[in-house]
């Protein structure tokens, strides 16, 4: 387990720590389901075990771990946050962000909500897209008017 997860901290870009007291089995199982579907890996560990093995793996001040823990983590920085704290809003008093590890560093819930909050990629080159083609669209509306307005 040690070794699991020395792996997972060295390979995720992101590491949140949940608080998951009061999770039933039910919603446990679409927990883990719907982050599996988006490349999350969900792990209950020991706090005592977590806290040997984060010893010295990333800077600053590790944040209290309360209660039942697990950690969230996969390839993309900003997908565990986000859908542990989606789970969290639809599934309310159930799951807790204690904080977590992001770009080597420990941060606490605070920030961890920040960065959850971040929408996706897709998300994000959609509202880019619409803000450059915005200006267009509304040049072509006024042209348009003009044209009427002469015709």
């Amino acid at each position: 387990m040690m070794k699991e997860l020395e792996g997972a901290i060295k390979n995720a870009l992101s590491l949140v720590f949940v608080n998951f007291h009061g999770l039933n089995v039910s919603d446990e199982t679409i927990l883990r389901r719907d982050l599996r579907n988006v490349g999350v890996t969900y792990k209950v560990f020991r706090k005592t075990l977590l806290k040997r093995v984060l010893k010295d793996k990333a800077l600053g001040e590790m944040p209290e771990l309360s209660g039942e823990v697990a950690i969230a983590y996969g390839k993309d920085p900003t997908t565990s946050p986000r859908e542990i704290y989606n789970f969290q809003k639809t599934h309310k008093g159930i799951l807790n962000i204690l904080g977590g590890i992001f770009e080597g560093k420990f941060i606490d819930s605070g920030k961890m909500m920040e960065i959850a909050m971040i929408p996706s990629r897709e998300v994000l080159y959609a509202q880019f897209l619409n803000l450059i083609n915005s200006p267009i669209q509304r040049f072509a509306i006024a042209m348009s008017e003009v044209a009427k307005k002469k015709g």
